[in-house]
């Protein structure tokens, strides 16, 4: 199997046996455990406990210290994938960092709704936190080098799952299969969600609608559901890294939350899945929002890799004029913004951005630099 080398492997590496626990969130399928076992290459003396086996996640529940030591056994690291099935597994953590502070523990979890929950506070201090996405451009250059350029119109349709991209067929029915798994194995099994058919519909709303400015009111209005419902399933959605939003910048910071955010998607095969549309680019009326998704997922996966201090916005007026995407620096002082589209064309600056910003710098991104750009990213 093709294994990808991944931005987070070294700075995880050097975290190890400095004394904290290590957290990897991240979807399912996006590769966590393929790589804890690249990471488990450098220490033989090591164990992999797969919580989705209900026996081994039932023996991590909390227990004595000398039942616990009984599992672990005299391994140097311990690697708990999926460890959000475990019951109290910020409490088992707790213990064994209490009681064997040479051992290193990495956790893995692909819901962070539920993971988070059950580590904040048993851990607090205690432990770095990692996330993992489905493969960014800079990782897919490392295998594909120059020819990465030729696979760009690909991964606008399918994404870029490992499983997915490493695959020459049947990359339809992996995404399928995601799209379901994140519904029916993760999303459901979640006490907040009631009504699964509303969730799936939610999902082709918010697929349908990726660039626009989101409505919750108009959208419980569609899918006959109060708003506070709506509001609850999309932080669902996005503490499992199925979805993200972007808010408005405004200078006036109360206003930023009565105005509409947008959401987007980590994965454009996701996206296109639960469409059911994977059709070419020139027969899809939806090429610019296949791009805008994927720039601005490609930016968000940026954020969390290398400046999660910066924050990202998008910007528009009531006479809309709109940025696609703005950085934010140093609280404000500076900024970036992007318009992204498929075509080369002039970028053109709103006169009311230019009015009220004074210090950025506008970039224009489209098919034929964004690799050049991200792959150029400090």
């Amino acid at each position: 199997m093709l294994i990808f080398q991944r931005e987070n492997y070294i700075p995880i590496l050097d975290k190890l046996f400095k004394g904290k626990i290590i957290i990897i969130y991240g979807p399912r399928q996006a590769g966590k455990t393929t790589l804890c076992k690249e990471i488990q290459k450098k220490y033989p003396n090591s164990r992999i406990l797969t919580c989705d086996d209900p026996n081994i996640a039932n023996s991590l529940e909390p227990k004595s210290v000398s039942e616990l030591q009984k599992i672990l056994g005299d391994n140097r690291l311990i690697i708990i994938d999926e460890a959000q099935r475990v019951e109290n597994i910020g409490v088992t953590l707790k213990i064994i960092a209490d009681s064997q502070s040479d051992t290193q523990i990495i956790a893995t979890g692909s819901s962070s709704f539920d993971l988070a929950n059950k580590i904040n506070e048993p851990l607090t201090g205690r432990n770095w936190k990692f996330y993992l996405f489905p493969l960014s451009l800079k990782e897919l250059s490392l295998t594909y080098g120059p020819e990465l350029r030729s696979k760009i119109v690909e991964l606008l349709v399918f994404g870029s799952y490992p499983e997915v991209v490493a695959t020459a067929v049947g990359k339809k029915e992996i995404l399928k299969n995601l799209a379901s798994d994140y519904l029916y194995k993760d999303l459901l099994s979640y006490e907040g969600i009631r009504k699964p058919k509303v969730l799936f519909d939610l999902l082709r709303l918010l697929a349908l609608n990726v660039g626009n400015e989101v409505s919750y009111s108009k959208l419980a209005s569609d899918l006959s559901i109060n708003r506070e419902t709506v509001r609850s399933y999309i932080g669902i959605l996005e503490q499992a890294f199925i979805v993200f939003t972007l808010s408005p910048l405004h200078k006036h910071k109360s206003k930023e939350i009565s105005r509409l955010n947008k959401v987007y998607f980590y994965d454009n095969g996701i996206r296109n899945a639960l469409l059911d549309n994977f059709e070419p680019l020139d027969k899809r009326n939806d090429i610019g929002q296949l791009f805008e998704n994927f720039f601005i997922a490609e930016k968000v996966k940026q954020f969390y890799y290398k400046h999660p201090e910066n924050k990202i916005y998008f910007w528009r007026t009531k006479q809309g004029q709109e940025i696609d995407l703005v950085e934010e620096y140093r609280g404000g002082e500076e900024y970036k913004i992007f318009e992204c589209k498929w075509q080369d064309r002039t970028q053109k600056i709103p006169p009311m951005w230019q009015k009220e910003y004074n210090n950025f710098e506008a970039k224009l991104i489209h098919q034929g630099n964004i690799l050049d750009y991200f792959l150029n990213l400090d």
